[in-house]
């Protein structure tokens, strides 16, 4: 009985303080998309970050903050360098000791739309991972 009072005193800080925290985190990060604001983008990486980009023109895996920072430049250029909308579903998530993994449908509309299944990798409260999956049949039931 002390070992789960001492392993729930541990954690229970923990699972409180991850939520609101990366939720707001994956929140920047999808608005930032949303802007085309690489600079806010790469601020939010860890060390050695890689990207599954699943679907789409941009179809590949993205590993490192430069191969990241092109492909970001990429997809801002591809609105002419102008903001896209956003529409995102509520971001889920679930979290352990080691990291925190964040989904959420979002729609980014401009030239063209597109719309997206996320799927974020938060270590030590830094962008580790992350996969795009293109997905236009994706339910995007709005956040509220």
């Amino acid at each position: 009985m002390k070992r789960l009072a001492l392993l729930l005193a541990c954690c229970i800080p923990f699972f409180a303080a991850a939520g609101p925290l990366d939720e707001r985190a994956a929140e920047a990060h999808l608005k930032a998309v949303a802007a085309g604001n690489v600079d806010a983008l790469m601020q939010a990486y860890g060390d050695d970050p890689w990207m599954d980009w699943v679907g789409g023109p941009l179809d590949g895996r993205y590993r490192g903050t430069d191969a990241l920072r092109q492909l970001w430049t990429r997809f801002a250029a591809a609105n002419d360098n102008q903001p896209r909308t956003l529409q995102r579903s509520v971001i889920t998530q679930n979290a352990n000791p080691k990291g925190v993994t964040l989904t959420a449908v979002a729609e980014y509309a401009g030239k063209t739309t597109v719309r997206v299944r996320h799927v974020l990798v938060y270590r030590d409260a830094r962008l580790v991972s992350e996969v795009w999956q293109i997905d236009p049949t994706a339910v995007l039931t709005p956040a509220p």
